[in-house]
C-alpha cells in the first residue's frame, strides 16, 4: 500500500503536472517527506520507494554464539556471587571488542528466560536527582537489620560517600546506638578526612530534633549532632516519610542484602563483620557503577580533590557552663562527641569556675574573682587536655 502510494505520488510529479504543494494536499503527506521520496527516486530508482525495514540493526539472532555464551556465563557468575547481573553490569564486564549494546544483551537475557518481569516503576526523570560535587561533600549513613544463622537480629551501619558511592565504612553490631554512630563516624573521618556535610534519616541515633518534647522548641542535641557542630559539619536530615532523600544508601542496602543472601549465613557478629568487609572490597573495587560512567566507587572517590567543612567558629555561639574543679585539678566537658578532661592544676581544686567554650577554644574563669585561670585549644584526638599557657599559681 505504501509503495503504491509513493509510486503514484512520484509519477504524478515527475511525469504529470502536479507540484509538491498539490501532492502534499492530495496524498496527505508533508512537503518535507515528499522531497525525501523524490531524492530517493532520483538517486536509486523506483524500487527505493519501498518502505524500509524498521527492525533493529543488531538483535540476538545475529549475535555470534560465542558472545551469547559469554554473556550467559557472566550472568551466571554475577548471580552466584549475589552481585548485580543486569544488562548494563554484564556490558561493563564483557572484555571484547565490538561488544553488543546493553539493549542487545537485555534481549539475549530475555530470550534465555532470565528476565524477571517487574511492576511498572515510577520514571527516573520524575525524581530530583542530587549528587555531591566532590568526594567528602556529603556522607550518607543508615543502618539495616540482618539475621544470624540462629535468627538473632543484628544491625549493620554504613557510611557512603554521596559523590562516588564509595563505601567508607561498614560494620555489624548487636544494636546500633548513638555511641556506635559517633565512633564509626570518627574512625571513618580519621581515615578519610572530615566531610562537608552528612545526610541521614531522623532516627534518634542521628538526631533528637523530632523527639517528643523537642518539636518547634530549642532542643538538646545528641552526641552526634554536637560532634558535627564542633567540626562545623552541616547536618542534613531527610523529610519524614520521604525515604528517596537517602535513595543511594537505600539502594545500597538492597545490593548488600542480595550479596549476603548468596553467602553462607554467619553464625556470629564477628563472622558477619568478616563477610561485610569482603563485600566492601568487592563493592568498592570490582563493581563498576552505571551512574559513574562505569567507574568503580574507588576510582571515582580518588579521581578528584576532597571537599571538607568550612571551619568558621565566628558563626558559633559561646557555650557557658558552671563547674567545680575536682581533686585532680581538672574539669570535664564534652567536645566532638566525647568527654574531655581539662587539666587546670591541683592548686585550683575545689574552686567554682565558669567554662566558656567556642568551637575548640575554652576559657576557664574563676567564678569569684573573674580571673582567667586557664585557656585551652582542644585536641580532638586526646582525652586529657593541657593548658595553652601556664598561669602562675597563687
Amino acid at each position: 500500500m505504501t509503495f503504491s502510494r509513493n509510486r503514484a505520488l512520484v509519477l504524478a510529479i515527475t511525469q504529470g503536472n502536479m507540484d509538491i504543494t498539490q501532492a502534499s494536499q492530495q496524498f496527505h503527506l508533508s512537503t518535507r517527506h515528499i522531497r525525501r521520496l523524490l531524492t530517493r527516486y532520483h538517486e536509486h530508482g523506483i524500487e527505493s520507494l519501498k518502505e524500509k525495514s524498521r527492525a533493529p540493526h543488531t538483535n540476538p539472532n545475529t549475535t555470534p554464539t560465542t558472545t551469547i555464551n559469554e554473556i550467559l556465563k557472566i550472568r551466571k557468575q554475577l548471580a552466584t556471587q549475589g552481585m548485580d547481573c543486569g544488562a548494563h553490569t554484564i556490558h561493563a564486564h564483557l572484555n571484547m571488542e565490538n561488544k553488543p549494546s546493553p539493549t542487545t544483551i537485555w534481549r539475549i537475557l530475555k530470550k534465555a528466560g532470565l528476565i524477571t518481569p517487574e511492576p511498572q516503576k515510577r520514571p527516573k526523570n520524575s525524581y530530583t536527582r542530587f549528587q555531591a560535587e566532590l568526594p567528602n561533600g556529603t556522607w550518607q549513613s543508615d543502618f539495616t537489620h540482618w539475621p544470624l544463622a540462629d535468627k538473632t537480629d543484628t544491625e549493620i551501619i554504613s557510611w557512603l560517600d554521596d559523590h562516588s558511592r564509595y563505601l567508607l565504612h561498614i560494620s555489624a553490631h548487636p544494636r546500633v546506638t548513638g555511641t556506635t554512630v559517633t565512633t564509626t563516624f570518627t574512625q571513618t573521618a580519621l581515615r578519610y578526612g572530615l566531610p562537608a556535610s552528612t545526610l541521614t534519616d531522623n532516627g534518634m541515633v542521628y538526631t533528637t530534633r523530632l523527639a517528643a518534647g523537642n518539636k518547634n522548641k530549642s532542643y538538646q542535641p545528641n552526641a552526634f549532632e554536637q560532634l558535627l557542630a564542633d567540626y562545623s559539619i552541616i547536618q542534613k536530615n531527610g523529610r519524614p516519610g520521604h525515604p528517596t532523600t537517602q535513595g543511594k544508601i537505600e539502594r545500597f542496602h538492597q545490593t548488600l542484602k542480595k550479596w549476603l543472601r548468596a553467602q553462607p549465613q554467619a553464625t556470629t557478629v564477628d563472622e558477619l563483620n568478616t563477610l561485610v568487609k569482603e563485600f566492601q572490597d568487592l563493592y568498592n573495587t570490582h563493581r563498576p557503577h552505571r551512574s559513574l560512567a562505569n567507574k568503580t566507587p574507588h576510582e571515582a572517590y580518588h579521581a578528584r580533590p576532597k571537599d571538607g567543612p568550612t571551619m568558621s567558629y565566628q558563626d558559633q555561639d559561646w557555650r557557658v557552663r558552671i563547674d567545680k574543679i575536682d581533686t585532680s585539678g581538672t574539669i570535664t566537658l564534652r567536645y566532638a562527641g566525647k568527654l574531655r578532661h581539662l587539666g587546670i592544676g591541683r592548686a585550683y581544686q575545689g574552686q567554682a569556675v565558669i567554662a566558656l567554650t567556642h568551637g575548640p577554644n575554652a576559657l576557664i574563669i574563676n567564678r569569684a574573682s573573674g580571673e582567667i585561670i586557664a585557656e585551652f585549644t582542644i585536641d580532638p584526638t586526646r582525652d586529657y587536655q593541657k593548658k595553652n599557657t601556664k598561669k602562675t599559681d597563687t
